[in-house]
């Protein structure tokens, strides 16, 4: 098996001064890329001031042997994200690989949420990633190759109590990542979605009743988990999924515990309606059982194949 390298290659990765962020940027650059490592230094919640954390992990890329420069910028402005990107061509030329992956946390039960705390899980994961990968999209489509990846979550794909902003701006993640795969496709640039699992500083900041709840769950499995519940377990999909060899674009990956898999959003295979006038309400109480069952399911692969795939199935009647 030939190792996976990035010789040549530049990666920018957000949130990389501590945490998963810091494993993606270290391995990258064992492999040979040179790397923009993007932290503003702030707590896990998003508040305080900025704090040296990326010139750390820049030193210990370098003292390594690797290349790497730091960027303080937030993603959370327009002008934050091209100055991120700007720090990729100015130190090292060019922009390859992209991984979105800089976040804040703030829980609460959603009658509590402020309008602060929605603005800021939507500033930070939804318009961070818009506002960094317009910019290096520009580069990636010029330069006909690029690699971006989304870091969104299962609590926004799957969900989790008290998250509902977080969820919702880790959701709209996936829709940026299947539009932004279909138009890169032509240009070299593959996009894919991540639903990482891991200790950290955000996940500290869980539910007490949920955080006592995944304890439990350790507690059970611990001797079939191992270490599997680190940062570390999460880096060699990642990695992977933005290097040369990956060709995978338009897919969602879970890593957790150890077990790398792809995520899909599927659609059963429904009941088929009257095309000459509207049914009834009725009529859906009636078929409501074949609508949702999940015997039979498709993956459509965008909005164009759900259609052509719903054609052929009146095709077939």
């Amino acid at each position: 098996m030939s190792k996976i390298s990035f010789a040549g290659r530049v990666a920018i990765v957000t949130g990389a001064g501590g945490g998963l962020g810091r494993g993606y940027a270290l391995e990258l650059a064992s492999r040979g890329a040179a790397v923009v490592v993007n932290d503003l230094g702030t707590n896990s919640d998003g508040t305080a001031g900025p704090s040296p954390m990326a010139d750390a992990v820049v030193e210990e890329i370098r003292k390594a042997g690797g290349k790497a420069c730091a960027s303080y910028e937030s993603v959370a402005t327009t002008e934050g994200g091209e100055a991120i990107v700007q720090t990729a061509i100015r130190n090292f030329g060019r922009v390859d690989v992209l991984i979105n992956n800089a976040g804040i946390l703030r829980n609460a039960p959603f009658d509590e949420l402020t309008d602060a705390t929605i603005d800021a899980m939507l500033s930070v994961h939804l318009k961070g990633a818009f506002n960094v990968t317009r910019p290096a999209y520009r580069h990636m489509k010029a330069q006909r190759y690029g690699r971006v990846l989304f870091a969104s979550s299962a609590a926004g794909m799957l969900g989790n109590a008290e998250q509902s902003a977080y969820g919702a701006a880790k959701a709209g993640l996936v829709g940026l990542m299947n539009v932004l795969s279909l138009e890169g496709a032509n240009h070299g640039v593959l996009c894919n979605a991540l639903l990482p699992t891991a200790e950290s500083r955000m996940g500290a900041q869980m539910p007490a009743a949920q955080m006592k709840d995944f304890v439990d769950l350790y507690a059970q499995g611990a001797a079939l988990m191992g270490n599997s519940g680190t940062a570390p377990f999460v880096t060699p999909l990642v990695v992977y999924l933005v290097s040369e060899a990956c060709q995978s674009t338009h897919a969602i990956y879970s890593a957790a515990l150890g077990r790398y898999a792809r995520v899909f959003v599927a659609a059963s295979a429904g009941w088929l309606g009257p095309v000459d006038k509207p049914c009834a309400v009725e009529d859906v109480h009636t078929h409501f059982a074949e609508i949702a069952d999940r015997e039979q399911l498709f993956v459509p692969d965008s909005l164009r194949d759900e259609f052509v795939t719903i054609l052929g199935q009146r095709g077939k009647r």
